[in-house]
């Protein structure tokens, strides 16, 4: 079975989107990644009601019960791990590998232009190679999805930079990868994307 998982976290006023608060406000910030969440989500139960995947949500924040409250109780929710976005990452594809998945892909919420098109694609071209990214245009990724668990890739990236999917790139270039490319999509995480 392949599988799809949503990082996000519970969108609390002052501990969301901060990057965004100079221009939205703690709690505009909130709503905005709430309504971006809910969005991603929406799109994840279309296209598993159309595509053989299971899917959960990896979060921050809150806990289970605010999680099931705010995005529904048919849905799996697990807490991200501790350590940097590439050791929350990484446990969070050992842990679906290990339930026997296939293919693992995960999304952020910080991406408009997500489609049905793109996640399909993203798992047909999994048949095909190792990795698949989706870049973002500021520099990192929106989409990352492995065909076997290779933790090399969450490893000695700068989270949070413009450097990070250069980076990723280079690691599967040094494990000699075969890696799969989606189009470029904008990730809204600072005031000037929002335009």
């Amino acid at each position: 079975m392949q599988h799809l998982i949503i990082f996000t976290r519970y969108p609390e006023p002052g501990k969301t989107k901060t990057r965004l608060i100079p221009a939205l406000g703690t709690e505009g910030a909130a709503e905005f990644h709430r309504q971006m969440t809910e969005k991603t989500v929406k799109l994840v139960r279309e296209f598993a009601a159309s595509y053989p995947i299971s899917t959960e949500i990896c979060y921050t924040g809150g806990n289970g019960e605010l999680m099931r409250d705010w995005l529904g109780a048919d849905l799996r929710y697990n807490l991200q791990g501790s350590g940097d976005l590439g050791d929350r990452l990484r446990e969070s594809f050992q842990g679906a590998f290990e339930l026997g998945k296939t293919a693992v892909t995960a999304i952020g919420t910080d991406c408009m232009d997500l489609s049905l098109e793109i996640l399909f694609g993203a798992f047909e071209k999994l048949k095909q190679g190792d990795i698949v990214l989706g870049p973002a245009d500021d520099g990192g990724y929106y989409l990352i999805g492995l065909s076997r668990l290779i933790p090399e890739v969450f490893m000695g990236i700068n989270w949070g930079t413009s450097e990070v999917f250069q980076q990723t790139i280079t690691v599967c270039e040094r494990l000699n990868l075969a890696v799969e490319l989606l189009p470029q999509l904008a990730d809204i995480d600072r005031p000037e994307d929002l335009k």
